[in-house]
């Protein structure tokens, strides 16, 4: 199985989207006058947990990609954990980019009432959760990255290509002395 890349414009449309669900939602709450807007703080404390666990996972797989297979120590990795940790991280890229668009669009319309109580307080906890949402979104895509395996014994592999490489400049070399 093949996975590929999550292409950038995923992220931008999920951040798009979010932010035109934020700004509608804000809308509506202040035209019927109900307290929609705002973030808890245990949601920015929970993303955050969230985006931890999924790095650390991701740090794992890669480490054990990445160490030779006669030294690899007996870890918890396996394909159904690695392949889950990948999935989780593109997950984790878009989710973080939806809801930083949610969070950053309730912000637009709420800026304007921003010296009233309720509204500074909405606001701060909005950017703060954006912010969050955003860092989750980068360790996301970090930890896709980290979840690449190497190059197998194939034609991509490093070592195959320069002993490939030598080999077809060492007759040449020597056809020129």
């Amino acid at each position: 199985m093949n996975a590929r890349r999550t292409p950038w414009w995923h992220p931008l449309i999920a951040l798009l989207l979010g932010a035109l669900a934020g700004i509608g939602i804000a809308v509506l709450g202040e035209h019927y006058s109900v307290t929609l807007i705002g973030a808890p703080w245990f949601v920015a404390a929970l993303l955050i947990i969230v985006g931890i666990v999924v790095l650390v996972l991701a740090l794992n797989v890669h480490k054990y990609a990445n160490t030779d297979p006669k030294k690899r120590p007996n870890t918890f990795v396996n394909p159904t954990l690695a392949f889950n940790t990948l999935v989780l991280c593109k997950a984790l890229i878009l989710a973080g980019a939806a809801l930083a668009g949610w969070y950053g669009g309730q912000i637009i319309p709420s800026i304007s009432h921003f010296e009233a109580s309720f509204y500074e307080h909405a606001v701060v906890e909005c950017a703060v959760t954006a912010v969050v949402c955003l860092i989750d979104m980068v360790i996301g895509l970090v930890g896709e990255h980290l979840c690449q395996l190497p190059p197998t014994e194939g034609p991509e592999n490093p070592k195959l290509e320069a002993a490939a490489r030598k080999r077809d400049v060492a007759p040449a070399a020597t056809k020129n002395m």
